[in-house]
């Protein structure tokens, strides 16, 4: 992955020292302070030191810069009294903005976007993740090789395969670009085809699948973590988890459910990461159930809670996927505030309240899955051959089983299932 920041990235990755920029242009939905609160996050998930949190009134957006003149200039002076190396402004920046505020700032300037993308190449674990990322990174840059490359203003001579005399170095480097895209997406495509046999392994198994979904940093791993008795790294940390994980958990009726922790979501994220991680988040489409984890002690929880669902729609999860609301971090909240959400989650059926760190909760959200996952059960009478014992042993661990009528080559069995269940069964 190439580019300009982090070809400089040595120089203030770590401990280098950063300026947060808020150009507010008055969204009533969101908090200012928490959005730069956010962002600084953001920056330290990179071990940047955050020198200040600035939000700046932005009445008509300026094509030059997004900001007015005026404003720049009282920037370009705390960048100097900050001693800061980089500028990271929480907006999307056009490729002209990008550098006419680095020349007007005399530092290194991000966007939101970019610095997203950042974390992301820094914390991908997996070979599919770093592909994810690397395809994202440069469907960002090929954008912004003006800004990015010095080289870029050179002609050279050029032959037919690589475009006609005098090809400047910008289009060599954008079809270098494009080449490279298209190789990731062609082995992504082959990571998709092995994630989507092995998903169909797993229906045809039959086990549910369940997915926990929610905006970065709303407890996802720490509850994971908590049902599944697992170590998956849980951080007071934005964009700890980005690689999914699976792991088998026992539920009340249920023999065996399937659950997945995801990638977390956030505010305006990076379309290039929506599409690069595609692959990933085919676990969250084919999910029996999700588990929308929300952080109800943050300020801008309904924002962050209408962010993911404009994402599970932009990623094509369906509307019928059964659904509901983990309440996360009562612990944070005073005592009031706690038995204010304990007795609204309980006036509702699609919501438990809890804390994934105290416990506090947990198992009524162990019932609130298995009773989701065993609503709308059928009665079914299935015949099997005296012999299948593996086929009477899925019923009971996947039914109740109401009762049986036994002959000497078969026996007939009376069973509650999910019509789901049912279809998979008929598949065994």
């Amino acid at each position: 992955m190439s580019t300009g920041f982090n070809r400089d990235r040595d120089e203030f990755a770590r401990g280098g020292r950063a300026l947060i920029v808020l150009p507010d242009q008055g969204d009533a939905h969101r908090d200012a302070d928490a959005r730069l609160d956010e962002t600084a996050g953001l920056a330290a998930a990179i071990g940047l030191v955050v020198t200040d949190k600035v939000a700046v009134r932005v009445r008509a957006p300026k094509p030059a810069t997004l900001i007015g003149s005026g404003q720049v200039e009282q920037l370009a002076v705390q960048v100097r009294q900050d001693a800061a190396d980089l500028v990271v402004f929480d907006a999307s920046l056009t490729p002209v903005q990008q550098r006419n505020l680095e020349t007007a700032l005399e530092a290194k300037v991000i966007d939101r976007t970019g610095l997203i993308l950042e974390i992301f190449g820094e914390r991908a674990a997996t070979a599919e993740g770093r592909l994810q990322v690397e395809l994202a990174h440069l469907d960002y840059q090929g954008g912004r090789l003006v800004r990015s490359w010095t080289h870029l203003e050179r002609q050279r001579g050029g032959f037919g395969f690589l475009g006609g005399p005098g090809e400047t170095q910008i289009e060599a480097d954008r079809r270098l670009i494009r080449d490279r895209m298209a190789r990731l997406r062609r082995e992504l495509e082959q990571v998709s085809r092995t994630r989507g046999l092995h998903r169909d392994r797993r229906q045809r198994a039959p086990w549910p699948i369940i997915a926990l979904v929610g905006y970065t940093n709303a407890g996802k791993s720490t509850l994971f973590n908590r049902l599944t008795g697992a170590h998956v790294m849980a951080e007071n940390l934005l964009f700890a988890t980005l690689d999914p994980t699976l792991r088998q958990i026992a539920l009340p009726g249920i023999d065996k459910a399937i659950l997945s922790d995801t990638v977390g979501f956030v505010s305006d994220l990076p379309t290039q990461l929506v599409a690069a991680f595609k692959a990933t988040l085919e676990e969250v489409v084919s999910a029996d159930l999700l588990i929308h984890v929300r952080d109800i002690a943050h300020p801008d929880t309904e924002a962050q809670r209408s962010d993911v669902e404009a994402v599970l729609a932009e990623i094509g999860v369906s509307e019928m996927t059964p659904r509901f609301e983990a309440w996360n971090k009562l612990d944070l909240l005073d005592t009031e505030q706690h038995d204010t959400m304990l007795a609204e989650a309980d006036r509702r059926d699609d919501v438990v309240a809890l804390s994934a760190l105290s416990g506090e909760g947990v198992d009524a959200l162990i019932e609130q899955v298995a009773g989701k996952l065993t609503a709308g059960h059928r009665r079914y009478w299935i015949t099997l051959e005296a012999g299948d014992g593996a086929g009477a042993a899925w019923l009971h661990a996947h039914g109740e089983v109401l009762g049986q009528v036994s002959e000497e080559l078969e026996t007939q069995y009376e069973v509650r299932l999910a019509e789901r269940d049912y279809e998979r069964f008929l598949q065994r």
